[in-house]
């Protein structure tokens, strides 16, 4: 897969179909919830960055990757049970339904977590 993006909106357009409807759908659900988080390509995929990574995803063939690192998958890890989890990692499969709602619960946790991280510093 080419890696050479330089935005979002290059890696989502050469996506199938398919996965331009589901990607378009995370990245707007992400900028509503983080508004001020930057967009770039970061080891080749949509990344969001709020006070270092916030989180990535990426489209696959049978599967949308999702990587909110280490915490948010630990954090969540009952809730992601029926998903293949590894740790940083969520995939979910394109022929079942995109848990938007938990997408962004995880979102959200990693603002707050980033932002805590961020507060802690400047003390």
């Amino acid at each position: 897969m080419n890696t050479d993006f330089k935005t979002i909106d290059d890696y989502i357009k050469l996506q199938s179909e398919k996965n331009v409807l589901i990607l378009e759908k995370i990245r707007q659900l992400i900028r509503t919830i983080a508004p001020n988080a930057e967009e770039k390509i970061s080891y080749g995929i949509p990344t969001f960055k709020l006070h270092g990574n916030l989180v990535h995803f990426a489209a696959y063939k049978n599967h949308i990757g999702f990587y909110p690192g280490a915490s948010g998958v630990e954090h969540f890890k009952s809730e992601l049970s029926k998903y293949n989890t590894s740790k940083g990692t969520i995939q979910f499969q394109l022929d079942e339904e995109i848990p938007y709602d938990l997408i962004k619960k995880i979102t959200e946790f990693r603002i707050k977590e980033n932002i805590e991280k961020s507060n802690n510093k400047k003390k």
